[in-house]
């Protein structure tokens, strides 16, 4: 109990996350006669790090940074705006499929509702949409980064669940193609039964042509890191150096990147890199804890009582990842609960594919929520708007997003079939 209130004390007092848990696992020992492990906090620490899952770390956080810089989301909606922008509320369908289109390339959603909000917001308020309908699309459709592979979440998830990458990625892409359904039926109902959307414009013809052809190069990157996986031909970490290269050298090519904008580009995906898996080996260090002191066996049991239903079960992991969410970044409730949850997944026998789909959906939610929100601050940022208008805008969009969690938490097969079917070939 007192490394609990210590804990939650350090947190909401500013201290960094690192360094709340590992001072967490520090009373932790210190409160219940654990001295005897000190001396291996450094051999733990440095232990979690030696997992090869985490070479895609970087890769794909390479990925996303040349593209941001090459200008490729900019492409993406111009794609968008051919495809849908004729339509009426095109703009709000082409933000929606932009981001979907993304997803497949920058896997961060926190990254994706700052591309977004800074080019979708001011073009649908001078097309007339109202502000906050318009910061609620963005932040929300943003929440595509996570679940559609690649997926910086899956791979977190894969390191503490101790699963497999591969079909991880895959698992996301049905309940991700839902959430866009959800997503735009949402948009369609409020055009439909609220104030209205206004009207679409069409490009020329000479135009769309060569703004899908120019589209379409990009397109090759997510088409090269999931055709690869699922066809088996590389693992995530070669399809994320492979899409680095491309998206390399796609830069150069758009002459977006110049020679001396690699250094800093460099930094900010070690800088990022270094973030989480310092949260990582934190995290391994308290799990371990944990683990010695039999806090996992308590948690199963503790569980047993409440629930001996897979379904109820996950409903209360959804339930608990939306209230950590609210106060923790997503990347941190994973490595923090998942490794207390996996002996309760596998003693009630859920699939720890599908678990993982469930506990990644549920904790990007965290990030469009109050009091923390970052996805909120920034479209609140772009918008120059309040967060109370803001998140109200937004409720529609968010239960939709959870009414698709529900449905997959319910039917396994939304997430594990893809999967099943491309491993067994």
């Amino acid at each position: 109990m007192i490394a609990l209130i210590v804990f939650f004390g350090l947190l909401f007092a500013g201290l960094p996350i690192v360094g709340t848990i590992l001072i967490g696992a520090v009373v932790f020992m210190a409160t219940n006669d654990l001295a005897v492990l000190y001396d291996s906090i450094p051999i733990q620490f440095y232990g979690a790090l030696e997992i090869n899952s985490l070479l895609a770390i970087p890769l794909f956080l390479l990925v996303g940074e040349i593209m941001n810089k090459a200008g490729l989301t900019q492409r993406l909606i111009a794609v968008a705006e051919v495809l849908v922008g004729g339509t009426r509320g095109g703009l709000a369908y082409a933000n929606l499929f932009t981001n979907a289109m993304a997803a497949t390339i920058l896997g961060s959603a926190v990254a994706q509702i700052g591309v977004m909000s800074k080019v979708m917001l001011p073009a649908m308020e001078r097309a007339g949409y109202h502000r906050a309908f318009s910061g609620a699309v963005t932040v929300s459709a943003g929440l595509l980064g996570p679940i559609i592979p690649p997926s910086m979440l899956m791979i977190i998830y894969g390191v503490v669940a101790v699963q497999p990458i591969a079909p991880l990625f895959i698992a996301g892409i049905v309940p991700g193609l839902l959430i866009v359904a959800a997503l735009a039926l949402v948009i369609f109902l409020y055009g439909v039964l609220g104030p209205g959307l206004p009207a679409g414009v069409k490009s020329e013809r000479s135009k769309s042509v060569k703004v899908l052809l120019e589209g379409l190069v990009p397109a090759a990157i997510p088409v090269v890191v999931i055709a690869g996986i699922m066809l088996g031909v590389m693992t995530p970490t070669e399809s994320g150096a492979v899409a680095s290269i491309i998206a390399l050298v796609l830069g150069f090519a758009y002459r977006e990147i110049k020679l001396r904008d690699l250094s800093g580009i460099l930094l900010g995906v070690a800088t990022n890199t270094a973030t989480i898996t310092g949260l990582i080996a934190a995290a391994s260090v308290l799990s371990w804890v944990l683990a010695f002191q039999g806090v996992p066996d308590l948690v199963v049991e503790t569980m047993k009582n409440l629930t001996s239903s897979p379904f109820v079960f996950l409903l209360l992991v959804i339930g608990l990842m939306l209230v950590l969410g609210m106060f923790l970044e997503s990347i941190s409730v994973l490595i923090v609960v998942v490794p207390l949850l996996m002996p309760v997944v596998n003693s009630l026998g859920i699939d720890p594919i599908h678990f993982g789909v469930v506990c990644t959906v549920a904790t990007v939610i965290g990030l469009v929520t109050p009091p923390v929100g970052p996805g909120l601050y920034i479209a609140m940022v772009q918008a120059q708007i309040r967060m109370g208008p803001l998140f109200k805008a937004t409720v529609p969009f968010l239960a939709a997003v959870l009414a698709v969690l529900v449905l997959v938490a319910a039917v396994p097969e939304l997430s594990t079939w893809l999967p099943s079917v491309t491993t067994s070939k």
